[in-house]
């Protein structure tokens, strides 16, 4: 059986953008899916556009940053579904950026690794033992390009994604012969929400709103494409030309990127705005 077709699917985040294409295309490709949201009128939509396709879905509310409650999510998939998950999604996530670090705050700091990192570490550490007993199944986890992009004035989301990779990169090797399978998607500008719902500065979110207007994919083409390549078993999907062209130099000549990168922060406006967002 093809890994992401009929799958038994759990997906985070899956209110709107990238998180709702997941569950769309994962129905789409006959399977069950449990779109959980912090936001469960947002989780109650994505599910009703499934059904109006004759899919199967179910809603329901997960803050991914509370472990408790991704504890309780997983027990609801054994229910819902009889049996262990065949595909967890690891994708919900929040924008921040706009201050350098000395100017973030440590709430801002603890509200985005919440989310970003310990989310996905909550998904894995919780659903990874269900699905090793079962010997099948896998994540693919949400990361970005900014986990190896390093961009300025970005640095708890950076940091946060990085950790999604890296944890990513770790499992892969653990799981390496065991029948599961794991990927992480870097994306770069994704034609979503996350700019506005995020805690930006205002200068940041129009340049970030921009940026996705002009050279965004939609959330509908990543979530094939990656989900097309966890069938493969890739391990990193770069979707977008840029990212692959940042991820090559960054290899080839790490000096001269991290001299390009501080010039960039140095001409980048910088803000003490308000957070947008919650």
């Amino acid at each position: 059986m093809t890994p992401s077709y009929n799958a038994r699917a759990v997906v985070t985040g899956a209110g709107s953008g990238i998180g709702r294409a997941f569950a769309l295309e994962l129905a789409r490709r006959g399977g069950e899916v449990i779109c959980a949201d912090i936001s469960l009128p947002r989780a109650e939509d994505t599910v009703a556009l499934i059904t109006a396709t004759g899919g199967t879905a179910h809603p329901v509310v997960c803050d991914v940053a509370l472990r408790e409650q991704v504890e309780d999510l997983a027990l609801f998939a054994e229910l819902t579904f009889g049996r262990a998950p065949t595909l967890v999604v690891n994708n919900a996530g929040v924008g921040i950026g706009g201050k350098p670090v000395g100017e973030i705050g440590f709430e801002d700091w603890n509200w985005a690794l919440g989310i970003n990192l310990w989310g996905v570490v909550h998904g894995c550490e919780t659903f990874a033992p269900v699905m090793k007993a079962a010997g099948e199944g896998g994540f693919i986890n949400v990361a970005s390009a900014a986990g190896f992009a390093a961009a300025p004035l970005m640095a708890p989301y950076n940091v946060s994604k990085a950790g999604v990779m890296s944890l990513s990169e770790t499992m892969a090797a653990e799981l390496s012969g065991t029948g599961l399978r794991v990927t992480v998607l870097c994306p770069t500008f994704v034609k979503t929400n996350v700019a506005v719902d995020g805690r930006i500065t205002e200068t940041g979110t129009k340049l970030a709103e921009t940026l996705m207007r002009k050279t965004g994919f939609t959330p509908e083409k990543i979530a094939v494409d990656t989900l097309n390549k966890y069938d493969r078993g890739r391990l990193y999907v770069v979707p977008q030309i840029d990212a692959k062209l940042v991820w090559r130099l960054k290899r080839v000549a790490p000096a001269l990127y991290t001299r390009v990168l501080g010039l960039l922060g140095r001409l980048a406006p910088q803000e003490t705005t308000e957070k947008v967002g919650v």
